[in-house]
């Protein structure tokens, strides 16, 4: 069993309560839009860390981390990129892998709309943790927490941060 922190769109944006929500995650995952990395490398200091680079990223997070993740944790397939769309819309770029190979746990960020999601056609439970940065056009900075057991994804809860400004 482990439970997992998920968060997007930082945009460079650090907070505090980031130490106190993810204390009791034993990885947190980033789904692009870190903003630099030294905002990754405090991510890492946390906990293990896994990410993807979003499109604001640099030439050195973009080094650091991949386009997209698949990975498999507690017997849960997942793939993380950061513009990937939603169930009946996903992005072209993601939307072949999907559908030819679908994970259980899809995770994208990219559009700052807390959204989770299950796709019946692809059996794959989609997530959008929002944003936890304060750059855009979101009200609310949002992160998720959720645990994974033998196949199962549970007790997921939605973290609000605060309000963005």
């Amino acid at each position: 069993m482990k439970k997992i922190g998920l968060l997007s769109d930082t945009h460079g944006h650090w907070d505090e309560k980031f130490e106190d929500y993810f204390s009791e995650c034993e990885e947190i995952w980033h789904a692009g839009d870190i903003g630099t990395m030294d905002i990754a490398l405090k991510f890492e200091e946390l906990k293990p860390f896994r990410a993807v680079y979003g499109n604001i990223d640099d030439y050195k997070t973009r080094i650091a981390y991949p386009e997209t993740l698949r990975f498999e944790v507690e017997n849960v397939d997942v793939i993380i990129t950061h513009i990937g769309g939603y169930p009946g819309r996903y992005d072209p770029a993601i939307r072949s892998k999907l559908i030819a190979n679908p994970p259980k746990l899809f995770i994208s960020g990219h559009s700052h709309i807390l959204k989770v999601m299950y796709d019946e056609k692809l059996k794959t439970l989609h997530m959008n943790p929002g944003a936890a940065g304060i750059y855009g056009f979101h009200k609310v900075r949002t992160l998720l927490r959720f645990i994974l057991d033998n196949g199962n994804i549970k007790d997921l809860e939605v973290i609000e941060l605060g309000n963005r400004g």
